[in-house]
């Protein structure tokens, strides 16, 4: 629990720019009746990549993830960390559309859930998604994420979710 802490007093001391700071909230829908919701946090403008239009930028999330499966009822807390690298690849209604991708750092602090065995508190978050930019302030988007610990422990059968998100700047 003490690297969950660290790991979120990093993020919140990142350079913060008023413009680019942006929260968001994530319903998440998952495998075996699981189901959650995810706060992020934005904490630094993006920056751009020398390489094709990309963009990137680091995101802090608290997810609780829960399953309710008959008289089970189970909750799992997670804290994570990911850089995320963003490119413009269309517009729809004139509005930007944003393909994404990332794979970073989280932390479980159960490994039991979903009846799965999650092998240890450590996993990384994998994301793809598409993110439409409604205005400056507000962003709609749609992803796929996964959580595993990519073989580090001998159990390994990760989580997967469909996300779907709304995000304000403030």
């Amino acid at each position: 629990m003490r690297i969950c802490i660290v790991l979120l007093l990093l993020s919140l001391s990142l350079p913060l720019n008023s413009h680019a700071k942006q929260m968001g909230v994530d319903y998440l829908a998952g495998e075996y009746s699981t189901s959650g919701i995810r706060v992020a946090l934005q904490p630094m403008e993006p920056q751009r990549l020398p390489l094709w239009n990309l963009n990137w930028h680091l995101e802090a999330s608290f997810n609780r993830w829960q399953q309710d499966a008959g008289d089970e009822h189970q909750q799992v807390n997670v804290l994570a960390l990911s850089p995320v690298i963003t490119r413009q690849f269309a517009a729809l209604a004139n509005k930007p559309l944003f393909w994404e991708f990332g794979i970073g750092v989280s932390l479980l602090d159960e490994r039991l859930f979903a009846h799965k065995n999650m092998g240890s508190h450590f996993q990384f978050e994998d994301r793809i998604g598409v993110v439409l930019k409604v205005s400056d302030e507000h962003t709609l988007s749609l992803r796929y994420m996964h959580y595993s610990n990519a073989g580090l422990a001998s159990n390994n059968p990760g989580m997967d979710f469909l996300s779907l998100s709304y995000r304000r700047g403030f």
